[in-house]
């Protein structure tokens, strides 16, 4: 926004405008997003995000506009890939936001945390209920087609379906989706009070995550303690935003362990939001920021609520204000996660 603002002054100055007006045409109440803990425009920060499936394998890569995302999910689906989603509240000005692909069960509990409207081209056939009983407001490109998505010329289906901002208005207005949040929403998240930073003094070392529960793109996160960012990799590699050509980074990692199985005679993964392996409500899982980790609990109170991270003394995780990204884990797969050092000594996620 500040790189746009001095772009829009010095061509006020060109034309014979005072650079004020500009910046009185731009003035806007400032408000926190609930998906960040950063100010935004009041436009952006309190109008409903959109939710959107993002294709996650070699041929999908690099993906569109990920980087606008305020927080990004990934979970496993079948054949061990993970499918992403990234939840944009500021994506007005991306060229393209893809490729979208088709909606998983789980990630529908998962958008409507945030009261979101979820984006997806298809669905397999354990979501379809949810949609058949409205249970979520949602944009599928096998029905809107072209009012919502297209087809780019540089990939080839299905790794080349597309949205915009406009299409994604277009959507909203044709299925008649409010834009406001729901009444009484209060946000997601709990961010670090402002002028504060949550360090994790006592946490393990995480200079480097690695991922290698997820055994098709193994992603790992590498701290940069100038920046305070993590930056993502898979596929031994940098991971990118393919607009930008810059690596993707976020602030926050939560991970989630989870229970997984698949459902009978198929391979589409069955992935409880509500309970362990056991029945019992919630899980564990660890917060991940500032080079550190700590163990946390993870406890939901209804199907359709919000997942709330508790810290081992029983207080909501505080998360540091910026990109989060949420990794389901299945709970025994926990150990194929590692926790490097500077020095390059690792440890096994596994400490309780």
């Amino acid at each position: 926004h500040m790189k746009k603002k001095i772009l829009a002054a010095a061509a006020a100055l060109l034309l014979g405008i005072c650079p004020l007006s500009v910046q009185a045409a731009e003035t806007e109440t400032m408000v926190k997003s609930y998906l960040t803990g950063l100010d935004v425009p009041e436009s952006i920060g309190r109008v409903r995000p959109v939710a959107v499936m993002l294709n996650n394998i070699r041929e999908g890569c690099p993906q569109s506009g990920i980087a606008s995302a305020g927080v990004v999910y990934e979970a496993p689906v079948e054949g061990d890939i993970t499918r992403l989603m990234g939840i944009f509240e500021d994506y007005g000005d991306l060229e393209r936001i893809g490729s979208v692909r088709s909606c998983r069960d789980y990630y529908i509990f998962y958008a409507n945390e945030f009261d979101a409207i979820y984006a997806h081209y298809g669905q397999s056939a354990f979501a379809l209920p949810y949609f058949e009983q409205h249970l979520i407001d949602n944009l599928n490109g096998v029905k809107l087609g072209s009012t919502c998505y297209f087809r780019s010329s540089d990939r080839v289906a299905p790794h080349n379906a597309y949205t915009t901002y406009e299409l994604l208005q277009q959507g909203i207005d044709k299925m008649g989706y409010r834009r406001e949040l729901k009444e009484g929403y209060e946000g997601h998240y709990v961010f670090a009070e402002e002028g504060t930073e949550n360090t994790l003094p006592g946490g393990q070392t995480a200079d480097e995550v690695h991922f290698d529960n997820y055994t098709n793109n193994h992603p790992w996160f590498v701290y940069d303690p100038e920046t305070k960012k993590y930056s993502r990799f898979q596929f031994g590699g940098p991971q990118i935003d393919e607009l930008t050509g810059e690596q993707l980074t976020c602030d926050n990692i939560l991970v989630q362990y989870s229970d997984v199985t698949t459902y009978e005679g198929t391979a589409y993964k069955k992935i409880d939001t509500i309970t362990d392996g056991n029945g019992n409500s919630g899980g564990m899982g660890k917060y991940i920021t500032r080079g550190k980790a700590i163990d946390i609990r993870w406890q939901k109170d209804s199907p359709w609520g919000i997942t709330h991270y508790i810290t081992m003394d029983n207080q909501e995780v505080k998360l540091n204000p910026g990109v989060t990204w949420v990794e389901i884990v299945q709970d025994d797969r926990i150990t194929d996660i590692t926790y490097w050092d500077k020095n390059g000594r690792q440890e096994s996620a596994a400490q309780e």
